[in-house]
């Protein structure tokens, strides 16, 4: 006979109590414990839905293992091979986490096309979509394979014997959200389930060989919803990001166990799925005005390995308010409140009565220091009423007393400007390099930075 117990189970974190609290004592979260039956049998004979998986394999030495060629597989798409490390890894199971509609099944059943050309066998399992509203996606994506398998599905058993069944190359879950295990008497999408499916489809792929990308959902806090155990089970960690406003998206690797992490991938949304961006510097700079004027400066911030030109916009006027505005779009507010303090006791600039509006063109987040210079020069020469040359590049991080801080890859942002056809660059003394091809002025400290911006007017 089974004994039925419930435990109250966060939601957000997975703290687990025996009664119902108001708030979480781990994570703080008010309101998010659930409760959650859980039923467990008594007979000593039932064993572990996870016995099947145990194998009787001896510990090798490190010299003695082989890899195969075939290690890693190509997805066809370059920017997504990047974000992976150059490319899916057998075995590996891959969290892909984005906002609602920000295009996760379009760019998972994308890869599962390209795949399929590489003769992989992939099954794409939709736990919320019907196979025909698949076919109606697969469609518009011109998409047509003979060894793409859909399996509307979002029973965890089922899910399992159809892997047993056709042994595929790559499973796709879309989401891990919607699937549910018999095991578990709790609904589809709480912690318990969540864990219990995901740690069923790390042992399938492990002990399969199979490559596992599963689609998760996020919070409104932008989270990986569910436990955060889940992001330390899987092996590749990809956040999909975009602001709904543009048709941009950007692939971010926050964790991978086969490759370089913080690196990122460009995509445009069109109608017919989602389009590499070779050279993302020209989406970011395609809708900067030709004609010059106070408070725009260009910077070169590193996204991961890669080079990103964004130009940086600032406004400075006098407030009618008692208290000064400050509003940042696409920057730290803490880091621009810091970069004004520093121009207020270290240049001079009085801003006290001033309102200080700093926007990123393009939609792009800027967390990099490097653009403390930047922003910098952009509510300097805004306030002074003066012209950055546009042909400038501004590279650098502030420190406190008003010095310039080196920064790091200076030669790769110094080769993506003049590929992108700047003339000038201003960069910290300790970074300084000889560049025939580039004007290169060295700064020590933010006043020298802001007479040279003053000196080419």
């Amino acid at each position: 006979m089974a004994k039925v117990k419930s435990k109250w189970i966060c939601q957000e974190c997975g703290y687990e109590t025996a009664g119902y609290l108001g708030k979480c004592p781990e994570c703080g979260s008010w309101g998010s414990l659930v409760e959650e039956v859980q039923v467990s049998a008594t007979k000593p004979q039932q064993t572990s839905v996870h016995d099947e998986f145990i194998n009787t394999e001896k510990p090798e030495l490190l010299k003695d293992i082989h890899i195969g060629e075939e290690v890693r597989v190509s997805t066809n798409i370059s920017e997504f091979d990047r974000i992976l490390g150059g490319g899916l890894v057998q075995g590996s199971l891959v969290l892909i986490a984005g906002d609602p509609g920000i295009g996760k099944s379009t760019i998972l059943l994308q890869t599962s096309g390209e795949l399929c050309k590489n003769n992989k066998k992939v099954l794409y399992v939709s736990a919320e979509e019907s196979a025909s509203q698949l076919k109606l996606r697969a469609q518009r994506l011109s998409i047509n394979s003979d060894s793409l398998y859909v399996y509307p599905q979002t029973s965890m058993e089922s899910i399992k014997s159809q892997i047993e069944e056709i042994m595929p190359d790559v499973v796709v879950i879309d989401s891990i959200q919607a699937i549910y295990s018999q095991n578990i008497a709790s609904s589809a999408g709480s912690v318990s389930q969540i864990r219990e499916c995901t740690n069923l489809l790390m042992h399938i792929a492990k002990s399969k060989n199979i490559t596992v990308i599963v689609i998760g959902h996020v919070t409104k806090e932008g989270n990986i919803a569910g436990p955060k155990v889940l992001e330390h089970m899987v092996d590749t960690v990809i956040y999909f990001e975009g602001d709904k406003y543009k048709s941009y998206r950007m692939l971010r690797s926050m964790k991978n166990r086969f490759g370089n992490t913080s690196e990122v991938g460009i995509f445009e949304m069109h109608t017919d799925g989602l389009h590499e961006v070779k050279n993302p510097n020209e989406l970011f700079l395609n809708e900067r005005s030709q004609v010059a004027a106070p408070g725009s400066a260009i910077i070169v911030t590193n996204e991961g390995t890669r080079p990103l030109l964004v130009e940086i916009q600032a406004l400075v006027g006098t407030t009618p308010y008692p208290t000064p505005r400050r509003v940042t779009n696409g920057v730290d507010t803490s880091r621009v409140l810091q970069i004004l303090a520093v121009l207020e006791k270290r240049v001079g600039l009085n801003l006290s009565k001033q309102d200080v509006y700093v926007n990123v063109m393009g939609g792009i987040d800027v967390s990099e220091p490097s653009a403390d210079l930047g922003i910098a020069l952009a509510v300097a020469t805004c306030a002074r009423d003066v012209v950055v040359d546009p042909q400038t590049v501004i590279i650098g991080e502030i420190g406190l007393s008003g010095e310039i801080h080196p920064v790091n890859n200076i030669e790769k942002r110094l080769n993506e400007a003049v590929m992108s056809g700047f003339k000038k660059a201003i960069v910290p003394f300790a970074n300084k390099i000889e560049d025939k091809r580039i004007e290169i002025v060295p700064v020590k400290r933010l006043m020298d930075a802001i007479a040279a911006c003053v000196s080419a007017q």
